[in-house]
């Protein structure tokens, strides 16, 4: 009987079920655009309504220039029979002439008729730039791919030659981008660490302004920057002086002494990435805990070619895995460390120096964006690589 009765309740719970699934099919079947959509699409078509409109009155105008050319060419040529006529019925008049006025008159039409078989070539040049805006729809439930961008770019920082003014870098390497757009920038050369605003017409010295030197408030050939978003601190890789400084507000401290640093990076979880390019191997240090040796995540077998070495690291990324991307330099080569393996991937590069689109020459600047592409400047080819992930 309790087994009788248990039927029936899942007889009946199945039947509620269908009920839904046939009342939900029907709304579905009703379904119609939704009045957002609706915007969209009218959007889409002012768009296609706007950009006809502009093609057709760019073609209507380069029409009437060709046709003005053309006429303007053609009352040129009626202009100069006209008077060749005027001359001609002039020595008909007189009566007068001789063999020079006769020749002249046959160099002149022989002239005329040239200039009528050979008009002036007219071509049409086509602008490398969009003329029409161009559009595109992004589903908010995806993230959106950008696989192209503008060829020209636009200038945010320096661009006003080779000097130590506060609108000119000099040999600038590493960047960091804060999240309100500032862009701090290791001047290589001016010895110094520069900020720029968004849209700003020149620098801030923000570290090492003092010129050249191995004092705590000087700097020595930095290389790469990066800010702590806690406290807001300056984390810079001072190359020449061998040794990794903290400024806060223009109080200086070590946090790394005696390393051959290069690359810095910071990950989610309060880490800090050094690359030693002598010792050929990237360390990590808990943020605020330099007291120790660090651990080394990618590297430190010495220097090498194999998978569990490198040749002179320099710049590095940290992805959300706290997986470690090097720039393996005399390598030529971009390695990926996976967190805690013994070894890395190979994931540019890495098959001789060379200018072939599998090769690189002196890696140095690496990003890994959020669809595993690779972005690699590619210092002696004088290019920006990106590389696929294989699915």
């Amino acid at each position: 009987m309790d087994l009788t009765k248990h039927r029936q309740i899942l007889n009946e719970g199945l039947h509620h079920i269908i009920n839904d699934y046939n009342q939900f099919k029907q709304r579905f079947n009703e379904q119609k655009p939704s009045s957002h959509d609706l915007s969209l699409i009218d959007q889409v078509n002012q768009w296609r309504r706007n950009s006809i409109d502009k093609i057709r009155q760019k073609a209507k105008d380069c029409i009437e220039i060709i046709v003005k050319s053309s006429q303007t060419f053609l009352n040129d040529i009626e202009k100069k029979f006209n008077d060749l006529n005027e001359q001609i019925k002039q020595l008909q008049r007189e009566n007068e002439f001789n063999e020079i006025n006769l020749n002249y008159l046959r160099n002149q039409l022989i002239k005329i008729k040239e200039e009528l078989n050979n008009p002036p070539k007219t071509s049409i040049e086509q602008d490398c730039q969009p003329f029409i805006n161009e559009i595109s729809v992004i589903p908010l439930e995806k993230k959106p791919i950008f696989n192209k961008w503008k060829q020209n770019a636009v200038t945010v920082a320096g661009g006003n030659g080779k000097a130590q003014e506060l609108s000119q870098l000099n040999s600038p390497r590493g960047i960091f981008i804060d999240e309100k757009k500032n862009i701090f920038i290791a001047d290589h050369d001016n010895h110094h660490i520069v900020k720029w605003k968004c849209n700003a017409k020149e620098g801030q010295i923000i570290a090492g302004e003092n010129k050249e030197g191995n004092r705590m408030d000087q700097l020595n050939r930095p290389t790469d920057v990066v800010v702590d978003q806690q406290d807001h601190s300056i984390i810079i890789a001072d190359k020449g002086n061998r040794r990794v400084i903290q400024w806060l507000n223009q109080t200086q401290q070590i946090l790394i002494d005696s390393i051959h640093c290069h690359g810095l990076a910071i990950d989610k979880h309060g880490f800090l990435y050094v690359s030693d390019w002598k010792k050929n191997k990237v360390k990590r240090w808990k943020m605020g805990e330099y007291n120790n040796e660090g651990i080394v995540v990618a590297g430190g077998n010495e220097r090498g070619n194999q998978l569990s070495q490198l040749n002179s690291p320099g710049f590095i990324f940290v992805d959300e895995d706290q997986s470690v991307y090097v720039s393996d330099q005399n390598n030529h080569r971009v390695m990926k460390w996976i967190k805690d393996a013994q070894e890395g991937i190979v994931v540019a590069g890495g098959n001789g120096e060379g200018g072939n689109l599998n090769q690189l020459s002196s890696p140095a600047g690496v990003i890994v964006n959020d669809l595993d592409q690779i972005y690699v400047a590619d210092y002696l080819n004088h290019r920006i690589q990106k590389f696929e992930k294989i699915l």
